[in-house]
């Protein structure tokens, strides 16, 4: 690997971090992931949400919390100008697709024009002289154009969505894209010192996500309860990650916008190899015999509301130009999570555990290789 290609040890320590929905599942592990860092983080998220896990993983730990809206565009700027980040992670959405059917208007107002409000935000911030250097927006597989091809999809693949919340997020996507060539255009970095870029992973699995009709939380809550959950897709298929492993990819390639700029500003993906794109019933009787007890799982006749039936992504960019890949196996994202769930039942110190998990995660890039980047976030070798 370059040498020049190698991000500094104390890269995110003392280092302004701005992060919008730090507060809901992947929100709280990227806070604490960052705070392990020693990054100075800021957060914004919406009060009327349920907070389960950020109390639990992310609280007292110095992360200066405004409770707001993202459709409230002067809330949200003059919360980035106090936060004065060098790094922006855009994460509040409405991140659900069942949801998305019954609210659909709040679906797009939340997804499109909060991200609009955010780079309105990033702008402003950038003419009164904060000096933002990166901006991450996070979107999801789902803005594809599904045309369910067995193969990945590439980020020069058309958007799409069928339903309002994979369309809003192609939107999103569609918005970043104006806003990068019209305000932000890496042929004028020199200029404006901004780098944006999007970032797409696959279904994403962890402990702490509570989320309502996902299958991992809705199968580890009926287990708990003594009940079969019933599968509403059972023969959909759908590249499985552990949380961690497009939070890591978030946080090379905002190093990245960083130290290389323009080079970066662009779409990404960050989704598991072809090994892990597995049915959901697959997923679920595999759950269920991880979590034992005698868990099982029923199939139902669905819900009646268009799901995807094959959906995985070519993640080629990430691993060539970002040396990024995925390390957890469907069995070992899953084994994690029960382990997580177990240990939340047993009353432990659930902030402490999510610690060494995010420590074996990193642990097993440094042992496999290839990944120096990790050894840049923190050491958790001793």
């Amino acid at each position: 690997m370059d040498e020049n290609a190698l991000i500094p040890a104390e890269f995110w320590k003392g280092r302004r971090v701005f992060v919008t929905g730090h507060t809901g599942f992947k929100g709280s592990w990227l806070t604490r992931w960052l705070t392990m860092l020693g990054a100075r983080v800021s957060g914004y998220a919406w009060d009327r949400d349920e907070h389960k896990l950020f109390p639990l993983i992310g609280d007292g730990l110095g992360v200066r919390t405004v409770w707001a809206d993202v459709r409230n565009r002067q809330r949200l700027d003059a919360a980035l100008r106090e936060a004065a980040p060098e790094v922006v992670f855009h994460l509040a959405a409405q991140p659900l697709v069942r949801t998305s059917y019954q609210f659909p208007a709040d679906t797009f107002e939340v997804n499109v024009m909060g991200t609009v409000n955010l780079l309105e935000a990033v702008a402003s911030a950038v003419d009164s002289g904060i000096a933002v250097k990166a901006v991450v927006n996070v979107t999801t597989d789902k803005c594809y154009d599904n045309r369910e091809w067995i193969w990945g999809y590439r980020e020069t693949d058309p958007l799409g969505g069928y339903d309002p919340y994979s369309s809003s997020k192609a939107c999103s996507e569609l918005v970043t894209q104006a806003y990068r060539n019209s305000y932000f255009h890496p042929a004028r970095y020199a200029e404006h010192g901004v780098a944006v870029a999007t970032a797409r992973a696959g279904n994403v699995i962890g402990g702490g996500d509570d989320s309502m009709d996902r299958l991992v939380p809705d199968c580890l809550r009926a287990f708990a309860a003594g009940n079969r959950p019933l599968l509403r897709s059972p023969g959909a298929t759908r590249p499985w990650q552990h949380v961690l492993e497009p939070l890591g990819g978030y946080l090379l390639l905002a190093e990245k916008l960083v130290r290389g700029g323009a080079e970066y500003a662009s779409a990404w993906n960050f989704g598991p190899g072809e090994q892990s794109v597995h049915s959901v019933e697959k997923v679920a009787v595999r759950l269920a015999a991880i979590w034992g007890e005698g868990a099982g799982v029923e199939k139902t006749a669905g819900s009646g509301l268009h799901e995807a039936g094959e959906l995985q992504l070519d993640s080629t960019k990430a691993r060539r130009l970002l040396d990024w890949r995925s390390r957890w196996s469907v069995e070992q994202a899953l084994q994690k999570t029960v382990e997580w769930h177990r240990a939340l039942q047993a009353g432990k110190d659930i902030r402490q555990f999510s610690e060494q998990q995010i420590c074996e995660y990193m642990l097993v890039n440094l042992q496999e290789g290839n990944n120096d980047n990790y050894q840049s976030m923190h050491d958790c070798t001793q």
